[in-house]
């Protein structure tokens, strides 16, 4: 298990670049004022690790929620994804930097693929992530991202992607959480050096509703997030809260104070399908 002391502890990628161990998600979260406010309230609770994409259509807010936080760019983890409408060569290294001139940044520390098998290129797919990489691979080297990776990839998609690539995704962003463990790629991820991040660690609201974990909360005198999120890290999992409300985007870092026993670990691993379940890369309809 990683050091869990603070938000700002980091697990080492594979090329060495040191991330946070819990970041601040913004899926869903409107841009305008709403996305600003969340980023800046995020930096303010003790956040140094900030997740967008291009599709969130947000980028422009989490820029400038980051500009206006007064923090200093260097000191903050920041990632973004590549849309299903850019994936192949040229395309992809159009889409970082439209990403980069709307987070008014010239580099981001961490870029992914967002999704293993869009609709468009269903056909190709193979092909399409191949050309897609080769460009993330150059877009490492320019120094556009420091770390690159992939979302929503499971093994079949990652084992192609092995077969033509000079470097191997150092991430991959899934649907994670105690309703979703995502066991066989999880696995897969940890063998071979990427980390597993969890988006919707706190999977859709139903978590909240599930009996065995509000008596585990109660136990330990935390939210049934906090539970959760802390369940997250010490599966080394690297957890992606989203939340609106300074008070939420608060409790969801107080993770340091406890530790979940043995038992009461198993006792959540045993929820899956309890709160909905990962959508399938093969056939999501975009």
């Amino acid at each position: 298990m990683a050091h869990l002391t603070k938000l700002t502890d980091t697990y080492t990628l594979a090329n060495g670049v040191e991330i946070p161990i819990v970041g601040f998600g913004t899926w869903q979260t409107p841009s305008g004022d709403v996305a600003e406010q969340s980023v800046r309230a995020a930096i303010d609770a003790g956040y140094r690790h900030i997740d967008t994409a291009a599709i969130y259509g947000n980028e422009e807010s989490v820029g400038a929620g980051i500009k206006n936080s007064g923090i200093n760019r260097h000191d903050l983890f920041l990632t973004t994804k590549l849309w299903n409408n850019r994936r192949d060569y040229q395309s992809a290294l159009g889409g970082i930097d439209e990403s980069l001139q709307k987070l008014g940044t010239d580099y981001v520390d961490l870029y992914l693929i967002h999704w293993g098998n869009p609709k468009a290129s269903r056909d190709h797919w193979q092909e399409a992530n191949a050309e897609t990489w080769r460009a993330m691979e150059d877009i490492l080297k320019s120094g556009k991202a420091r770390a690159i990776g992939v979302s929503n990839f499971r093994v079949k998609h990652l084992e192609e992607l092995f077969k033509t690539a000079t470097t191997k995704p150092m991430v991959n962003q899934l649907f994670l959480n105690p309703s979703d463990m995502q066991e066989e790629v999880t696995t897969f991820n940890t063998k071979h050096g990427i980390l597993n991040e969890a988006y919707s660690p706190l999977g859709t609201g139903k978590i909240f509703g599930i009996e065995s974990l509000q008596k585990i909360a109660a136990r330990y005198n935390k939210s049934v997030a906090q539970v959760v999120l802390r369940w997250s890290l010490q599966h080394d999992f690297l957890p992606l809260p989203k939340s609106v409300h300074a008070n939420r985007i608060e409790e969801n870092a107080q993770l340091f104070d406890f530790e979940l026993s043995h038992h009461d670990m198993e006792l959540i691993d045993q929820l899956h399908g309890a709160a909905g379940l990962a959508q399938d890369p093969d056939t999501v309809g975009f």
